[in-house]
């Protein structure tokens, strides 16, 4: 009924930038919150950051200062803007969302979609 789809990960210095996004498809009808996780080998899931629809944030403490989310309502889409990129950041980054959707009646649930791969080399 739901389909989250990410794009923008690859191969990167460490140093460097990638903006990844997130849309997200099928009868919707609102979505509250959306956000970034990540998920290193060997550790658990984590989360990178989040926003609310009205566009309070919130950041995991490793990347406080140096990602940045954001989201426009309108295509259903959130962003990542990572910068300064380090080894340490290279993880599988998956996009969420809180989605309330039509299906059979409306129902409210959380969604992941499949995970972009980011990888920072030295």
């Amino acid at each position: 009924q739901v389909q989250l789809v990410e794009s923008g990960g690859g191969l990167v210095q460490a140093g460097g930038s990638l903006r990844l996004s997130c849309a997200a498809s099928g009868r919707i009808v609102s979505i509250n919150a959306m956000g970034w996780y990540r998920h290193a080998p060997g550790n658990q899931r984590v989360l990178v950051a989040d926003i609310t629809s009205a566009g309070t944030t919130n950041y995991g403490d490793s990347v406080k200062g140096r990602f940045t989310i954001s989201r426009d309502n309108a295509k259903n889409t959130v962003y990542l803007q990572m910068n300064s990129l380090k080894v340490e950041d290279t993880a599988v980054y998956y996009c969420a969302a809180d989605v309330l959707y039509f299906s059979d009646g409306f129902e409210r649930n959380k969604y992941w979609g499949p995970g972009t791969q980011v990888t920072v080399s030295s």
